[in-house]
């Protein structure tokens, strides 16, 4: 994709580009149990293959998504050029709250002064500036939380989503409005197969369209996705682009290690005994629908893929209404609600489902309530939701706040109009 970007971007192309591109590259060896060695050759393997495209590039490390903002999980509407970017508006307002919080975090774990000034200022196009050696710290934390995972296809959807929060701030923090990714038409078959699986029906136009708007300000598009693996391998080897090969996290893995490996051992099987499977797949998702046409949900939206929150708030015998009511058991009810007594308003009835602590302080129960089905199915092979980074439970617990501020001032005021009608 970004030879094609360079050949687009020529003098002598027909139709030349008109933009201004930049790449940026994760590294994401912490994850998958690489040794700082191993990472470091590769980052600068890539240092110098991008060094020769010659556009801006940036090297970030996955580490970083502990030093992301609780800003990056929310969806800012589209500015015009010129305009003052809201979402560092909304950086520098955490980057301020962390400062006069002290050298502590809200959760206890201290972060260093440079580490919060990398969070919220854009790093410079300077290549010697850029993803220096991560601390120690973050990476223990990186590989404990996904050395906590008990299954392989949780570990790959929770690498999927921290990589997108991760780029989805370098892409604001550096002022660009589009996000351009590589997904050929053999991955997003795959891909859709994978996410009907995982219970994302509802969610196909954004994970395998053309264009995915659900970040608002930055757009995600897929312009290589109607070319296939091997025809994108043809193009590398007849106009020898130069490549980096990085082990991912399920390199080597049986094919019934993760739903994704099933998926893709089951469509290239069919594909070489009927080539037309992957064109069959991708022709269906194209002509998949986005709720509301124009792509931006209204509602609340899950915590983690960012899209509309597909709840039922009935209960009804759906997948969705059984996994609430399942999590929902967990804690038994309290003495007070078995009573029947009556409570005052502003308590916390509508919150508290057990004789427990409340259900605002349980980390693992306010992040839950705020995710989709999807998000909500892998997040239960998570153990502990306190090894996640800091901004994710941010979030949560702002969310959480303010829908409780609401209920109580929806109960203030249902109790001011009742006490009117009854002096009338």
């Amino acid at each position: 994709m970004v030879w094609q970007v360079l050949e687009g971007l020529s003098r002598d192309s027909a139709k030349r580009l008109r933009f201004v591109p930049g790449v940026v590259y994760v590294d994401e060896g912490a994850a998958c149990g690489r040794s700082p060695a191993d990472r470091a050759h590769t980052v600068a393997e890539m240092r110098l293959l991008l060094q020769a495209v010659g556009f801006p590039w940036h090297v970030v490390t996955l580490e970083e998504v502990f030093s992301l903002p609780p800003s990056v999980l929310r969806c800012f509407p589209q500015e015009p050029v010129g305009a003052v970017g809201t979402y560092k508006v909304a950086v520098d307002s955490y980057l301020q709250q962390q400062h006069a919080l002290g050298p502590e975090r809200a959760g206890g774990s201290p972060i260093p002064a440079q580490e919060g000034e990398r969070a919220g200022q854009p790093c410079s196009h300077d290549p010697r500036g850029l993803a220096g050696p991560q601390p120690a710290a973050q990476t223990e934390a990186l590989s404990q939380l996904f050395g906590s995972v008990k299954t392989l296809t949780a570990k790959e959807e929770l690498l999927h989503t921290l990589r997108t929060h991760l780029i989805l701030h370098v892409a604001r923090t550096h002022g660009y409005s589009k996000v351009m990714t590589g997904d050929s038409c053999t991955r997003l078959a795959i891909k859709l197969m994978t996410s009907l699986a995982l219970g994302r029906g509802a969610f196909l136009a954004w994970d395998t369209g053309f264009s995915d708007e659900r970040h608002g300000d930055v757009v995600v598009v897929r312009p290589m996705r109607d070319h296939t693996l091997k025809e994108v391998a043809f193009y590398n080897r007849l106009f020898a682009v130069p490549s980096v090969l990085a082990p991912a996290m399920d390199t080597r893995a049986p094919e019934k290690a993760s739903i994704h490996r099933l998926m893709e051992g089951f469509l290239l099987r069919l594909q070489v005994q009927f080539p037309s499977t992957v064109s069959t797949v991708y022709r269906t998702s194209e002509k998949l629908v986005k709720a509301p046409r124009d792509g931006r949900a209204t509602g609340p939206r899950c915590l983690l893929c960012l899209c509309a929150l597909d709840i039922d708030a009935s209960d009804s015998a759906t997948a969705f209404g059984a996994q609430t009511l399942d999590f929902s058991q967990t804690q038994p009810p309290t003495p007070r609600a078995e009573a029947g007594s009556p409570t005052e308003v502003g308590s916390a009835q509508d919150c508290c489902q057990g004789a427990g602590p409340c259900r605002r302080d349980d980390p693992r129960a306010r992040v839950m309530e705020q995710l989709c089905y999807s998000c909500r199915a892998n997040m239960k092979d998570v153990p502990s939701f306190d090894l996640l980074p800091p901004y994710i439970l941010a979030e949560a617990q702002l969310r959480s706040q303010r829908a409780s501020q609401d209920i109580q001032e929806c109960l203030v005021e249902d109790s001011a109009e009742d006490s009117l009608t009854a002096e009338t």
